[in-house]
Parts: structure tokens; C-alpha cells; sequence
């Protein structure tokens, strides 16, 4: 049962949770160019948390969003390598 959730289920959430923090990031880019409705910080840090740190931290510097901002500078990397450290112990 483990295996079948490291090797087929895990993969395919961390490529659908990593789109959406790349996703995110340029909707969010978006709103505020357009003086919109924004998403909220906490929403971008949780799709971080949630596996998607290396989509939400590519989109940050893709779409120069979120760049000044040092809980993003220092928070979204922090994540990406905590979460892959815990990715090689698997």
C-alpha cells in the first residue's frame, strides 16, 4: 500500500500541487496589476507547504511576484529544501 502511494500517487500530486503554486503565483501577479482581488499570502504559503514549493518559488521569480516581500525570499526556499530533505529519507 505504501509503495503504491510513493510510486504512483505521490508523483503525480507533487506535479498537480506544483502547477498550482506556478498557477498562483501569476494569478496572483496578475490581480495585482489589475487591482483586483488578491489571493491571500497564507493561500500561496500553504500550496508551498503542501508539496508545491518549487512551483510557487519558480513562479515567484518567473513572474517577479512576491520578490521584495522577505518572508517569501526566505520562507518559500526554506520550504523547497525541507521538503526535500524529507523527500530523499523516503
Amino acid at each position: 500500500m505504501i509503495a503504491i502511494l510513493l510510486n504512483r500517487i505521490l508523483p503525480a500530486w507533487l506535479v498537480l500541487i506544483n502547477a498550482a503554486g506556478l498557477a498562483s503565483m501569476a494569478m496572483d501577479k496578475y490581480k495585482a496589476r489589475h487591482h483586483r482581488w488578491r489571493i491571500p499570502e497564507k493561500t500561496l504559503f500553504l500550496i508551498a507547504i503542501l508539496g508545491g514549493s518549487a512551483g510557487s518559488l519558480a513562479g515567484m521569480f518567473l513572474f517577479r511576484h512576491k520578490t521584495r516581500h522577505r518572508s517569501f525570499l526566505i520562507g518559500m526556499p526554506i520550504i523547497l529544501i525541507v521538503q526535500l530533505i524529507l523527500l530523499s529519507m523516503l
